[in-house]
């Protein structure tokens, strides 16, 4: 299982909290890429119910990553 950023980018709109079966029926009827599908069918645990992007893929950057501070500006 192999995840870029802009793979990860269009799961945010996904119904969360969602079990990967629930995931996997959004990402084929929204027409998601195919690495996105073989992705997820490779997640083991089909009952676990994931909060967000990053119980999946523990590298999704935050805005924390990001060495912006809104509040400066």
């Amino acid at each position: 299982m192999y995840w870029t950023l802009e793979l990860a980018s269009k799961l945010d709109d996904a119904p969360w909290p969602a079990t990967r079966l629930e995931l996997l029926d959004y990402a084929k009827r929204s027409g998601l890429p195919a690495e996105i599908i073989e992705n997820l069918e490779e997640i083991e645990d089909e009952d676990e119910t994931y909060e967000s992007i990053e119980e999946i893929w523990t590298d999704y950057p935050t805005k924390e990553d990001f060495f912006f501070h809104e509040d400066e500006y």
